[in-house]
């Protein structure tokens, strides 16, 4: 992730953060679907995600930065950027699960997931001068298949993991 030392967040500050909390919150919530998961298995995995995960890869992204010699206060911005712009994503699928029944939690997310990619992939392509729907349709079918893969590894592990 390449981040300005000028002044204002533009899409690439917070588009890894908020790409990451929407590809990996849609994987979880879509994977555990119809696998007899309960409400609360989900809502403390979306927040261990989160927390741990997001603070794991802000780190990593903030020590690769300081490898790179990115002035470190804008290494610290791209940090502090990305776990919010996650945290903050997490957040609106956790309260998606916690509002709706669990039978329409994943089309929902699902929904909501492809609606916020096509927004930031949109913004992104705009501040880049790419073509928004080239560049949406990448994003959102790379989250598709994503999503396509965890229900498949949802189904399997439960009818072959006991316990």
């Amino acid at each position: 992730m390449t981040v300005s030392t000028t002044g204002g967040a533009t899409p690439r500050h917070y588009g890894f953060g908020s790409t990451a909390a929407i590809v990996t919150s849609l994987g979880l919530i879509v994977g555990f679907g119809g696998t007899g998961v309960s409400r609360a298995t989900i809502v403390n995995a979306l927040l261990v995600i989160a927390i741990a995960d997001n603070i794991s890869d802000s780190l990593s992204m903030h020590v690769y930065q300081e490898s790179e010699k990115l002035e470190a206060r804008a290494a610290f911005r791209a940090m502090a950027t990305n776990f919010l712009a996650r945290l903050i994503v997490t957040l609106t699928f956790v309260a998606i699960v916690l509002l709706l029944p669990l039978s329409l939690v994943p089309p929902v997310a699902l929904a909501w997931g492809v609606i916020l990619l096509c927004v930031l992939s949109y913004a992104l392509a705009r501040h880049t001068a790419a073509r928004p729907w080239r560049e949406m349709a990448k994003h959102v079918g790379v989250a598709l298949a994503v999503v396509a893969v965890s229900r498949v590894l949802g189904n399997w592990i439960t009818s072959h993991v006991q316990g």
